[in-house]
């Protein structure tokens, strides 16, 4: 469910969101990453996945942790025109995070459908096949969606790391 209203940056920030999931697999945590920004493309915050790093919290992806930091640190009418770039597609868990935080712009790369191809069942990542979309239209406030976008630069960044951890 791509939108038409691609801007110019959507793509480098998502790459960027990349290089955040990068350096969370690097810092020996789950290859997610997420950032935020304004309605302008300045990233006001970057957010890696906390699986280990928040003590082993299967609620602590990348997505939540960040829309949690963002309810807490920015007004609602500045949420609203804010996107949030993430490597995959936010689970069902995430999109309602988002949701009540305020977000009024998602864009992604990998779909959750394409993850769990990849991942198969591993207990650390039982991935929820929910597209996001459905979880926001059922909001009260609208949430832009932008993806699958570079979906397969996406999904590179689950290479070899869930069989890895058999």
């Amino acid at each position: 469910m791509t939108a038409t209203n691609l801007r110019s940056y959507d793509e480098a920030l998502l790459r960027q969101s990349f290089d955040v999931a990068r350096r969370s697999r690097e810092a020996g945590d789950h290859p997610f990453g997420s950032l935020l920004a304004d309605k302008d493309g300045n990233v006001i915050r970057e957010q890696g996945n906390g699986f280990s790093s928040e003590g082993h919290d299967r609620t602590a992806h990348a997505e939540k942790l960040l829309a949690s930091w963002a309810a807490r640190n920015l007004s609602l009418e500045e949420l609203q025109t804010c996107t949030l770039y993430t490597s995959a597609e936010p689970c069902a868990m995430c999109s309602g995070a988002i949701y009540w935080a305020g977000i009024g712009r998602v864009v992604f790369g990998q779909t959750e459908r394409d993850l769990k191809a990849q991942t198969g069942a591993h207990d650390e990542n039982p991935t929820l096949d929910l597209p996001c979309h459905v979880v926001f239209e059922a909001g009260q406030r609208p949430t832009e969606v932008v993806g699958p976008l570079l979906a397969e630069e996406a999904a590179q960044l689950q290479a070899d790391f869930w069989s890895a951890k058999g």
